[in-house]
């Protein structure tokens, strides 16, 4: 048998959230609706903390919300893009 031995550098999910706070990312979440914004903090439940956050409703009418602060229910969010600046 082969001794083989790899050096993967691995980041649990929670580990790359972490490293997006102070940054800008973009949310999808189960609703018709997008959030954008610079992401503060999150709990271990990924609750989030958004700053000069932009909600984006993806409706034919397209509404678009600002909002100064938001606090996003983890148990919404179907997807995390660090860098993402929205539909």
């Amino acid at each position: 048998w082969a001794n083989v031995t790899t050096n993967l550098s691995q980041l649990v999910p929670l580990e790359l959230v972490d490293k997006c706070i102070g940054s800008r990312i973009h949310i999808v979440v189960k609703s018709d609706k997008e959030i954008v914004g610079m992401l503060l903090g999150f709990d271990y439940f990924v609750n989030m903390i958004l700053e000069d956050a932009t909600e984006f409703e993806i409706t034919q009418e397209g509404r678009i919300t600002k909002l100064d602060q938001f606090l996003l229910n983890g148990n919404n969010i179907t997807m995390l893009v660090p860098g993402g600046e929205g539909p």
